[in-house]
């Protein structure tokens, strides 16, 4: 029953995509398909940018009505504070580290800190387990062969290696062209945030009368830090928000653009009669960069450090057909709960071992997980890191975390004090006990670059 891309087609924007199906099996039932799935990432979105969590000046009605009709997860977080340890989480239900990932993937030697090491990814999991696999959007765990797309389990890959573009038209990076459809570079006009909305469109239309699901990760560049939206989206903020500072009309712009294109997802679902059997989940790779424009709502800090800004996402998971419309989850989750959760959601079993836990139950019966967990967060970087990185913990209510490398860990606690502004004593037993556990993390699991 697997469906293997065979064709391209370059028309103006638009990429075609289509597929020659196997012969199915005779005991192949359209009414027990499995269900699909779609995971949508969004990069850098900050906490309170979107309508449904705060925002009074960017309008998200499309991904409102996700969270809206599905289960919001009300602290969920990044596994970390940047994309590519975020994004090697999602793909192997393991800290980043533990994958060869504790810091951003880049195209040059001097400035790169990780190397992607996994034997079998999310993707290849569906893949095996006969879903169609797609990604389109950002791909930021390598550039060369085994760390390509189609490598790891995808059999379509449309989007550009890296973590970042210079342009949201002409797609270059640094004057390089990592646009690609599988392995070939290629070239088409557009704005990347509607191209792919527009391919992922069309990606879905081509599954309509497949017998076999699919699993489409979905992964946005946008908000981003480079503030370039359309020009009708940055018009319509200002009409409606005058007196937004430039910077702020231009993010809240891409955000509402990147609303639109998921809209057109959705009601692609809704036309082709997949919505019901498709688990969605929304989430971001990490929290957003408030000096471009984003804002983390009551949160502190931002992308690129470890306070709740940085690392704490808007999550949500919707399966029209089983979740209840306004559920809410109080269970502490992480991006690398993704990969086990789904495997049993969608009856796709594995014995292989995760740090991520099912939250099945989480999401079912409103049950907490049966054992306390404590969650560690690593970031590594060059410039004044010097290469070295810094880290986070979480158990409980406690949370232990450094913004640098030289800087001493605080210890807060989320309850009495969410907005992390109290450090509590470095005598405490907490404070004490969540350092230990660090170093023990950092001892057992961190796979230097």
């Amino acid at each position: 029953m697997k469906q293997k891309i065979n064709q391209l087609s370059l028309l103006g924007t638009i990429i075609i995509i289509t597929f020659t199906a196997l012969q199915a099996s005779p005991t192949t039932s359209r009414n027990s398909k499995k269900p699909n799935i779609l995971i949508i990432m969004a990069d850098n979105l900050g906490y309170g940018d979107l309508s449904i969590t705060g925002a009074k000046d960017i309008q998200t009605p499309n991904i409102d009505e996700l969270f809206n009709n599905g289960l919001i997860f009300n602290e969920f977080y990044a596994n970390s504070t940047v994309s590519s340890p975020t994004q090697a989480s999602l793909l192997t239900g393991h800290y980043p580290a533990q994958v060869g990932v504790p810091g951003m993937i880049r195209d040059m030697k001097e400035n790169n800190w990780g190397h992607f090491k996994c034997e079998t990814t999310l993707a290849r999991h569906f893949q095996q387990a006969e879903y169609t696999t797609a990604l389109i959007g950002k791909w930021a765990l390598g550039f060369e062969s085994p760390n390509l797309p189609n490598e790891q389990g995808f059999d379509l890959f449309i989007g550009f290696l890296g973590d970042d573009i210079d342009d949201y038209y002409t797609h270059l990076y640094q004057g390089k062209n990592y646009l690609r459809y599988n392995e070939n570079e290629i070239e088409t006009p557009g704005h990347t945030t509607d191209l792919f909305s527009n391919w992922s469109v069309s990606f879905i239309e081509s599954q309509a009368d497949s017998e076999t699901p699919f699993f489409l990760y979905l992964s946005y560049n946008t908000p981003g830090n480079l503030l370039q939206p359309k020009e009708n989206f940055l018009q319509h903020v200002k009409d409606n928000h005058p007196g937004l500072s430039p910077e702020r009309a231009r993010y809240a712009a891409l955000v509402e653009q990147m609303d639109a294109g998921v809209g057109r997802v959705i009601t692609k679902l809704n036309e082709t009669n997949q919505l019901k059997n498709t688990i969605i989940i929304f989430s971001a790779h990490s929290g957003g960069i408030t000096t471009s424009g984003a804002s983390n709502g009551k949160l502190r800090g931002g992308k690129q450090d470890m306070y709740e800004g940085g690392i704490r996402v808007p999550t949500c998971l919707c399966w029209k057909s089983q979740i209840k419309k306004g559920s809410r989850s109080h269970q502490v989750a992480i991006t690398m709960d993704l990969f086990p959760s789904l495997c049993n959601l969608s009856q796709n079993p594995t014995n292989r071992p995760f740090d991520g836990k099912d939250l099945t139950n989480c999401i079912f019966k409103n049950e907490p997980l049966l054992q306390e967990r404590t969650l560690f967060w690593i970031y590594r970087d060059g410039g004044n890191f010097d290469g070295k990185a810094i880290y986070a913990a979480r158990k409980g209510a406690y949370k232990l975390m450094q913004n640098h490398p030289s800087e001493k860990f605080k210890l807060y606690n989320l309850t009495t004090d969410p907005h992390e502004m109290i450090p509590l004593s470095e005598s405490s037993e907490h404070y004490q006990q969540l350092h230990q556990l660090i170093r023990q993390h950092i001892k057992e699991s961190e796979i230097k670059p």
